[in-house]
């Protein structure tokens, strides 16, 4: 009786009960559209997460630097921020992500470095690194156990190297890299199968070491594409101001590419031949242009040198007499021939004018009178600057 007392009661309540649980359903969809709705126009909502903290603000803001500034959030150059700084922000909800740069050790081989980096992934800390990860590389991150040893650092990468090798497969050499540890372990590896009429240069057991060849044939004609070089132009424009050798690049140029199709015929992996059958440049080649010295210092040849200097001096004329006390095709002093004649063992010259000796005279002293002093540069130095010559005689 009671039971049936107690359920009738229940019975009369469940409308009430019902309406209750509508009214308060009602309430929270209003209450949150309420808030959604708050978000005037042009504004929008915007989560920062950075170092476990979670941070929530409604901004007119256009970009996620102006957010984060606006959050009194600094980041600075080596931070990162997902998306970055210079992102224009769209819709009316978005979240931040900044990553702090923290010191992180790298250990290659018998490398260590130790960088600031806010980088998550291994190849982004290997850049930061100034180094590069291959593929085939292997990495391990994990954190610092004596994080004074290690200088602050509190993650370590370590990256477990490839053995890089040269692969000539059917004719295409490639740089490869491999962990595996036998010849055959590496074509299994890089999916190469085998068939009745292909060779290997090794055998399967044969152990990967770094910098080896494995070749890979098919004996019988076959067709391979390679990408080659195609050689940029180079334009050179001489400069009669700058010696011979001087080279500057005024405008830098650049290689092309081309894909070239061969056909080899090989037996019993050695290539009997090869021609080609195609090519394609897909890369055009850019031409160079390059300033060059045209001045002739005429160091090669002492005939050269000679008929340089007097030219320049007198015009080539060796009984000169300039008036000025100069005499000669190079304008000796009288004083200035005795002593050169006397140190040289040629007392038959002393007293006599320098424009009165013969032309192979003249030659001898000015080519000793060059060589006993600083050369050129004090002798004859208007000469010396105006035609670039050599400040010593060639030995020819």
């Amino acid at each position: 009786m009671k039971y049936a007392s107690i359920k009738a009661a229940l019975q009369k309540s469940w409308p009430i009960v019902c309406a209750v649980i509508l009214f308060a359903l009602f309430w929270t969809v209003q209450q949150a559209f309420a808030q959604d709705t708050s978000i005037k126009q042009g504004e929008r909502l915007v989560t920062i997460y950075d170092r476990g903290q979670e941070q929530t603000i409604v901004t007119k803001a256009t970009t996620v630097r102006d957010v984060l500034a606006e959050a009194n959030i600094e980041v600075s150059d080596i931070d990162i921020t997902e998306p970055a700084v210079e992102t224009q922000i769209s819709g009316r909800q978005y979240n931040v992500n900044v990553y702090r740069a923290r010191p992180v050790v790298v250990e290659d081989g018998a490398t260590r470095a130790r960088v600031m980096t806010a980088a998550q992934g291994p190849h982004q800390i290997a850049k930061a690194a100034n180094t590069a990860l291959y593929a085939e590389d292997n990495t391990t991150l994990q954190r610092v156990d004596d994080v004074v040893a290690e200088g602050g650092a509190g993650l370590k990468m370590t990256i477990d190297r490839a053995t890089p090798f040269t692969f000539i497969l059917y004719g295409k050499p490639v740089e490869a890299r491999t962990q595996t540890a036998t010849v055959g372990e590496m074509l299994q590896e890089k999916g190469v199968k085998l068939g009745k009429d292909d060779g290997v240069s090794l055998p399967n057991e044969t152990p990967i070491t770094a910098g080896m060849t494995v070749s890979v044939w098919r004996n019988g004609v076959q067709t391979v594409t390679l990408e080659e070089e195609v050689q940029m132009p180079v334009q050179q424009i001489q400069d009669g101001n700058m010696p011979i050798g001087y080279k500057q690049v005024r405008s830098a140029g650049k290689v092309g590419k081309k894909q070239v199709t061969y056909e080899i015929n090989t037996q019993n992996g050695q290539e009997v031949s090869r021609k080609a059958i195609q090519s394609v440049v897909t890369e055009q080649p850019i031409g160079q242009v390059e300033i060059v010295g045209a001045k002739n210092n005429y160091s090669s040849s002492l005939n050269e040198w000679l008929l340089a200097l007097r030219t320049c001096e007198t015009g080539n004329n060796y009984t000169r007499d300039s008036g000025n006390g100069y005499y000669g095709a190079y304008q000796f002093l009288p004083s200035t021939w005795d002593n050169i004649a006397r140190k040289t063992g040629r007392g038959d010259l002393v007293g006599v004018l320098p424009s009165n000796a013969s032309p192979a005279d003249q030659d001898a002293l000015v080519i000793a009178n060059t060589n006993m002093t600083a050369g050129l540069s004090t002798q004859h130095p208007g000469c010396y600057k105006k035609l670039g010559l050599s400040n010593k005689p060639p030995a020819q």
